[in-house]
């Protein structure tokens, strides 16, 4: 049996790692294998920053992955969380009753709904920021060096 709550907090905590696809799906879900790789090249974006600076056009080009990556499993979380009853037992617990009590919504459920929202909300915004900021500082860097010191436009452009 699948349990609803614990589906919620395997998948906001451990889903960046695919435990939440192995949890309900098996062993076999290839997503659940290929699911830590963008958190891996993430997280290799932040070290990466953190040792040469966020200047490295690397490291702001794989930094997104981990934050996108842990937004989407914040909303996987969440989607779970709200998931129907019947529903839940009919994908996750499909010989169980529709009512069966793995499906049901506990004070559990609710904390890891409010948890995932919270947290998955401040690193989606988080990672959208940082993208669009770096974006449009390297955009006017590649202006500024266009660009000759008396305002005029290199030749040839």
């Amino acid at each position: 049996m699948k349990n609803k709550t614990a589906a919620v907090w395997i998948t906001f905590l451990g889903g960046p790692l695919g435990l939440h696809r192995i949890y309900l799906k098996g062993r076999m879900d290839a997503i659940g294998w290929l699911l830590p790789l963008p958190t891996l090249l993430g997280t290799y974006g932040v070290l990466r920053a953190r040792d040469i600076g966020v200047d490295d056009t690397l490291s702001w080009l794989l930094i997104p992955l981990l934050g996108f990556t842990l937004a989407g499993c914040a909303l996987n979380a969440i989607v779970y969380g709200l998931m129907d009853t019947e529903k839940w037992n009919h994908l996750f617990n499909p010989t169980a009753a529709g009512d069966a009590p793995a499906g049901r919504t506990h004070w559990g459920t609710v904390i890891g709904l409010a948890t995932a929202l919270l947290l998955g909300t401040t690193v989606l915004m988080s990672t959208i920021a940082f993208s669009f900021q770096r974006y449009f500082e390297i955009q006017q860097e590649e202006a500024a060096m266009q660009t000759q010191p008396d305002g005029t436009k290199k030749s040839g452009d």
